[in-house]
């Protein structure tokens, strides 16, 4: 599988986050919301997903200072 370029998925990232934070306050069907959504696309589609949140859980695993062991998507046990 291609692998998206680490500033390419961290560009993605920042904009996905700076677009859900304006879409948070905007209205329905706003021109906000309809970047999010070409984000949210394009993240799935760099990370080879078909969520959004599966994306990013997949961006974050491949920028750089993520962990080799990281296992933070499991649980905890005590």
């Amino acid at each position: 599988m291609l692998m998206a370029h680490p500033a390419v998925l961290t560009g993605l990232v920042d904009r996905y986050w700076a677009l859900a934070v304006l879409d948070a306050a905007a209205e329905d069907d706003s021109p906000v919301r309809r970047e999010l959504e070409d984000a949210e696309r394009a993240l799935c589609v760099v990370t080879g997903t078909a969520d959004v949140h599966a994306a990013l859980f997949s961006a974050r695993h491949r920028l750089p200072g993520a962990r080799v062991l990281d296992d933070s998507a499991l649980g905890t046990v005590e």
